[in-house]
C-alpha cells in the first residue's frame, strides 16, 4: 500500500472528513515519526510496533564489482519491530 492509497482508504472510511485533511493528518504523523528518529528518540505505537534507529559502525567493505577494499562510514538505519498484536493478526493467532 502507498502513501496514497493508505490516504484514499482512510477517506473512504471517513466520509466526513476532506481529503485534504486526510493528507495533512497522514503527513504530521510520518513527519513526527522521522522527526523523532532523526532526535535518537524511539516512538512506540502499542500493538502495532516500535521504531528506533539502530548505529552500524565504519567498516571495511569491498566493491563486488572490483573486489577492491573500499571504507564504509558509520550511519544510523531505521529499524521497525512489529507489536505482539500485530504479529497475532498476522499468524492469524
Amino acid at each position: 500500500m502507498t502513501k496514497s492509497e493508505l490516504i484514499q482508504r482512510l477517506a473512504e472510511l471517513n466520509p466526513h472528513l476532506y481529503l485534504r485533511d486526510i493528507e495533512k493528518i497522514v503527513d504530521a504523523v510520518f513527519n513526527g515519526i522521522a522527526d523523532a528518529l532523526a532526535n535518537g528518540d524511539r516512538v512506540e505505537l502499542r500493538g502495532f510496533g516500535a521504531f528506533s534507529v539502530k548505529h552500524r559502525d565504519a567498516r571495511i567493505g569491498r566493491n563486488p564489482r572490483t573486489g577492491e577494499t573500499v571504507q564504509v562510514d558509520a550511519k544510523k538505519l531505521p529499524f521497525f519491530k512489529t507489536g505482539k498484536a500485530l504479529r497475532e493478526k498476522l499468524n492469524g493467532e
